[in-house]
């Protein structure tokens, strides 16, 4: 609970900080509440609803309200999909706010003892740090294949867990040894007729627990006809960060990364994972306040391509056969990939090509499926009932395989499975991974 004191910070932060042009950029015209998962789900409260929590920053700048227990909550509940961002005709940058918001809230909020440590914790002793994140990742590792996880799941030990974090427990990728995970590469040369040179941003959940991706991913690039770069210094993007109110560790790993990836002399700097990279894109926002990165934050943001768009662009659907024994695929699109990037159109195209499967469209595949970064954890009760709902389309669309561009969605879809009970007739899968697949079955 916030005290008066802390309010008072908190209030005269959102007057010096928060973008008023913003805030008085929105109409109150509404076309965000069709798109909104929250403002639909909580029963239509309009206090959950983009143009309701717009108002509520307003109220605080102007004085009107105070930034109390309820005006955090309903912050806190917002997904931050920005699926509010492309039907808004007055261009308002909802997620750009909700970041601020969250950042100025944390900042001047005095935390308890232990959400202290465990912020502290995440946010500066392990994504910041590839070595240790690797660490982390390999004792997930080392409980999968010493037999732990047998005992653990025989004993009922996951029964003490939350139900969704147990069933989670069962979905996630065989993780790879700690020698995979630091014997990477920092070249590889095109194998088809060179069309590009390419930088890859690794991450760091995807280059540790979704490893086996990242390498589907590369050797996509190549059969492409592109030569790939792997800058070893390059850090987390910092989403996690800017989205959770750890906005000037953001502002640290943006700069690492644009250090590492600016004097390669590439075409593209590609990203396979949709919160990634539009994490990665909104970097001249991030630095619009340094002068002495905006620009060269706005060339990296420049070069920012999802994999999908990539392919499509090379006409690699038409240049190399994809081919998949018989299934009914569809696609669940990454929010941030979508609103963001606005990446929609690729990977459908791709998807599309691959002979011997059928594409069926979900209906309302752009709505979230309540991954949402850390959401699912933090927030499991909505993100549960976004899920439940998610897998009544993908039911609805008759598919034996749902393909995602972001692994926060893949362990979501895949979770969703596995809670239905359809983990013998339905897959969720990456769509690189399906790729590499096709290609290979060719």
């Amino acid at each position: 609970m916030t005290t008066m004191k802390e309010q008072e910070k908190i209030q005269e932060q959102f007057k010096a900080r928060m973008n008023e042009d913003d805030l008085l950029n929105c109409m109150r015209c509404g076309f965000c509440l069709p798109t909104c998962p929250t403002y639909i789900e909580s029963g239509y409260k309009e206090s959950h609803s983009p143009r309701g929590r717009i108002a509520l920053m307003k109220a605080v700048v102007d004085g009107v309200i105070e930034p109390d227990e309820d005006f955090e909550r309903s912050l806190e509940l917002c997904l931050g999909c920005r699926a509010c961002e492309p039907v808004c005709p007055s261009g308002v940058n909802y997620g750009h706010l909700l970041e601020d918001a969250r950042d100025i809230i944390n900042q001047n909020k005095k935390h308890s003892l232990p959400v202290r440590i465990v912020r502290k914790t995440v946010f500066q002793g392990l994504f910041p740090h590839p070595n240790r994140m690797r660490g982390t990742v390999g004792l997930l590792g080392f409980y999968q294949r010493s037999g732990i996880q047998t005992i653990a799941r025989k004993i009922g030990f996951l029964g003490l867990l939350p139900e969704s974090l147990a069933t989670m427990e069962k979905v996630l990728p065989k993780v790879p040894t700690m020698k995979e995970m630091k014997n990477r590469p920092e070249y590889l040369p095109a194998i088809a007729e060179k069309v590009h040179r390419v930088a890859f941003f690794s991450g760091c959940l995807m280059d540790t627990m979704f490893l086996k991706t990242n390498d589907a991913t590369m050797k996509l690039l190549q059969l492409a006809g592109c030569e790939v770069v792997i800058p070893q210094n390059q850090v987390c993007c910092g989403a996690l960060h800017g989205h959770s109110g750890e906005k000037q560790t953001a502002k640290d790993l943006a700069k690492k990364n644009i250090i590492a990836f600016e004097n390669l002399n590439v075409d593209y700097i590609i990203t396979n994972a949709g919160g990634c990279g539009a994490f990665l894109i909104d970097y001249d926002h991030l630095l619009k306040d340094d002068p002495d990165w905006k620009d060269r934050a706005k060339d990296f943001k420049e070069k920012i391509k999802d994999i999908s768009e990539v392919l499509v662009a090379v006409d690699f659907h038409q240049k190399v056969k994809l081919e998949l024994p018989p299934q009914v695929i569809t696609y669940q699109d990454s929010c941030h990939l979508r609103n963001v990037m606005k990446t929609a159109s690729a990977p459908r195209v791709l998807l599309r090509a691959i002979e011997g499967a059928e594409y069926n469209e979900m209906k309302d595949a752009d709505r979230c499926c309540g991954s949402a970064g850390i959401y699912n954890i933090v927030e499991s009760e909505m993100s549960m009932v976004m899920l439940d709902y998610k897998m009544v389309q993908a039911k609805s669309s008759h598919a034996t395989t749902i393909v995602t561009a972001n692994p926060g969605c893949l362990l979501q879809m895949q979770l969703g499975i596995e809670r239905e009970g359809l983990s013998s007739k339905m897959r969720g899968v990456h769509i690189v991974d399906l790729l590499i697949e096709a290609v290979k079955q060719a």
